[in-house]
């Protein structure tokens, strides 16, 4: 066989000898077209808006750069198709305005030009492409083959990427569904409180909840079935009141962008539960609605996020443009790479092949004007128009590269610092990528918060009794100071996890020490080995009641160390009552009881200690403003008694010296003083604090720890003790300064310094 250089010579010779099935040409027959006239090239999209002479219409503009041809093609209810040449070309933008297309149609785009894959050039006009801003989507992708723009079954299965598919993929893929805007004629009543109705919670007072809007809702028993999985079921009184009870001040949703299942998983009848493989970057996830898919979806999402607001509760979306769901050159042909392939997509060295900087098989070209326009008008979209609050940035690395390596200074970054709509939103950044150079945890400019990894292993870590000593866990407990103390960063630039939908859940990272990943179908390959975790003695689940009692400590620890740390905590939906994954650490395709929140527990009187425990920490955070500090700890000494903002004490009950933090060491003291916040409040006055002392101890044996004597304070009032399932301490249970308290084993305690 020969090389690639000489393949394109080969294709006509391959195409005469395919034995498939027919392939209807899409330049012979041709459904009936509809007037057309010039319409604007602005905006992007479709948009329905009166049009010359009072005559109701839609726009479309579509931009692609080296088409040659383009056509709207409208589907009526039975799916019979017209097309509507756009013949107008301003600046790469096709464009035209249809008279009579009102919200609800459906349509989709062919896009013609050259099929040339040895210079990236992927136009195959039998194929119907999902337009990149359409507001909603009908129907699912199932990806039969007619779907791909090449010939998946060609015989030289290393060159089937090269020959060009000719059958009509209409009939297999969903459709774009033109919507009216929110911020024109025809929104729903109550629209304002877009703009002035957000709880617009500060940063360091944040905390966050991460959940699956269909995962979350599911079990719900309290939830009607018929609104379960659903943006309707999670606007449901029944979830808002768990979230508000618990006290979290912001739901962090995974993908709710249109999204496609993989074929691999199809193929094992399974479906991508996480969502994290989008194609439609303005439209609500079809399938998590309640109320119909033919725009209805559009209005239930925005009612959702009034119901949370409503509540107090932020709603920041998890996003994922660094890829899409068309894979590498093998994949499906469902919208970008149909339209300008050499546009829209990273190409290698080879430009039949894709830069792969995500590990899911193609990179957005992020640095090309209109992606990068794509992008921001999405997010504005959001923020504007459906009212969300911020965003997460799936794997935000491969957005801030420039032509190759990360840069700080990359369009991307410097655009979102300039957007008036964008710079005032939540942004989090997942601050690394699978590419070189790829980890930048600590990197990114001030405005931006970061999954902060360096603490979910260091506290992991801590707790399994696998740290060399304790240097690390006090940077992670204080705010990360090492790795966010630079360019006016604050300590909620940190954003704090020990679990996160990818990994085990927090009862399973005290259950097992092996990934259990075989219902995926992929021989336990996928997921990562490295997990951090311990299971007590026992692999699995068990019915011994010691190794029971010490998971659940181990759990109460986890959760205390978390939500008393400087920073942002984030906590995952269900590790409040022990939701179990079985030990599956990679559960993105199981749309099951496994990747749902299992509401029962609570019902247990050992998980709903764990949900209470949890809330009463998020309590004490919220009631105490040194828990959640907008400035980092000086460690310097303050007032006439010398006393620091932050200290931090060993077993002894004598301030750490530098030969304490290289020693091994399981037992950690933090003091945080409350009359040393630098902070004023809206009156200007100073900010003041009662003082905490936290002690952390993961030694497998009790200890004893010396409170410390005078200036530090006069005695301490034990607040929580993680020994204890039941947190009620008795009224008045003070211990003097000097005296030398039992540590249980594995156990974290707290008292309020008394003066």
């Amino acid at each position: 066989m020969s090389d690639v250089s000489s393949a394109p010579e080969q294709q006509t010779r391959w195409e005469s000898a395919y034995d498939g099935a027919p392939r209807p040409r899409p330049n012979g027959h041709r459904p009936p077209s509809a007037t057309v006239w010039p319409g604007s090239p602005q905006p992007l999209g479709a948009r329905h808006h009166i049009g010359p002479g009072g005559v109701p219409g839609t726009n479309f503009a579509l931009w692609s750069a080296g088409a040659e041809a383009v056509e709207v093609c409208l589907f009526d209810e039975a799916g019979n198709e017209t097309r509507c040449p756009l013949t107008e070309h301003t600046h790469e933008i096709w464009h035209g305005f249809v008279p009579g297309v009102l919200p609800g149609q459906r349509y989709g785009y062919r896009v013609h030009g050259r099929w040339d894959p040895w210079t990236g050039s992927r136009w195959n006009p039998a194929k119907l492409l999902l337009d990149p801003y359409a507001r909603a989507v009908d129907g699912e992708y199932a990806l039969p083959p007619e779907v791909y723009g090449h010939v998946r079954g060609w015989p030289q299965r290393h060159l089937s990427d090269t020959v060009r598919d000719e059958h009509d993929s209409a009939p297999h893929v969903p459709k774009g569904v033109i919507v009216e805007s929110a911020l024109g004629a025809g929104a729903d009543a109550g629209d304002e409180w877009i703009d002035d109705r957000r709880p617009k919670v500060p940063w360091a007072d944040s905390v966050i909840y991460e959940l699956h809007v269909r995962g979350f809702t599911m079990r719900h028993p309290d939830i009607p079935p018929e609104l379960r999985g659903t943006y309707a079921g999670l606007a449901h009184p029944a979830a808002v009141e768990h979230l508000t009870r618990l006290g979290v001040t912001a739901v962090e949703l995974l993908p709710v962008h249109q999204f496609a299942h993989e074929d691999h998983l199809l193929r094992r009848g399974l479906r991508n539960h996480w969502g994290y493989n989008s194609v439609g970057y303005f439209a609500p996830h079809a399938a998590y609605a309640a109320s119909g898919t033919r725009g209805q979806q559009v209005g239930e999402f925005r009612r959702m996020v009034r119901a949370l607001h409503e509540a107090g509760i932020e709603v920041i979306l998890d996003v994922v443009y660094n890829h899409t769901a068309e894979g590498n050159e093998n994949g499906p042909t469902l919208s970008l790479r149909g339209i300008d392939n050499r546009g829209y997509y990273r190409l290698a060295d080879d430009p039949r092949r894709y830069a792969d900087y995500t590990g899911c098989g193609n990179t957005l070209h992020v640095v090309q004007p209109q992606v990068l326009r794509l992008i921001t008008d999405s997010l504005r979209y959001w923020v504007q128009e459906m009212g969300v609050d911020g965003f997460r940035f799936d794997l935000a690395a491969a957005l801030a590269r420039a032509m190759h390596d990360v840069d700080m200074l990359s369009p991307f970054l410097a655009v979102i610092a300039q957007d008036p709509v964008l710079r005032r939103v939540k942004l989090i950044a997942e601050p690394w990528d699978v590419g070189a150079g790829g980890y930048q945890v600590g990197a990114f400019p001030p405005l931006w918060t970061e999954w902060n990894d360096r603490y979910r292993d260091t506290v992991r870590d801590f707790w399994r009794g696998a740290l060399p000593d304790v240097r690390d866990l006090g940077y992670r407990l204080s705010g990360s100071s090492d790795l966010y103390a630079w360019g006016g960063r604050r300590p909620y630039a940190s954003v704090n996890f020990v679990t996160a939908h990818d990994g085990f859940t927090l009862r399973d990272l005290v259950s097992y020490e092996r990934k259990h990943n075989e219902a995926n179908g992929e021989g336990n390959r996928d997921g990562t080995d490295d997990n951090r975790s311990w299971n007590c003695g026992t692999e699995g689940e068990t019915d011994d009641p010691e190794i029971t009692a010490l998971r659940r400590r181990q759990l109460r620890n986890l959760l205390t160390t978390l939500l008393l740390s400087t920073g942002v905590p984030m906590l995952v939906a269900g590790d409040e009552m022990g939701r179990t994954q079985g030990g599956n650490n990679n559960a993105y395709c199981q749309d099951n009881e496994t990747g749902w929140v299992d509401w029962s527990l609570l019902a247990e009187p050992g998980w709903r200690a764990l949900y209470e425990l949890t809330a009463r920490l998020i309590t004490l955070r919220r009631n105490h403003p040194v828990l959640r500090r907008r400035a980092f700890f000086s460690g310097r000494a303050h007032g006439p008694e010398g006393l620091r903002d932050l200290a931090w004490f060993n077993g002894a009950g004598e301030e750490m010296t530098g030969a304490d933090w290289h020693a091994p060491g399981a037992t950690l003291g933090m003091y945080l003083s409350g009359r040393d916040i630098p902070q004023r409040d809206a009156t200007g006055e100073p900010v003041t604090d009662d003082s905490f002392l936290v002690v952390l101890h993961a030694e497998g044996e009790e200890g004893s720890f010396r409170l410390p004597s005078p200036p530090w304070g006069q005695a301490y009032e034990l607040v929580v003790d993680t020994s204890r399932e039941d947190q009620e301490t008795e009224p008045g249970t003070v211990h003097p300064a000097g005296e030398a308290v039992e540590l249980p084993a594995r156990s974290v305690l707290v008292w309020r310094v008394m003066y």
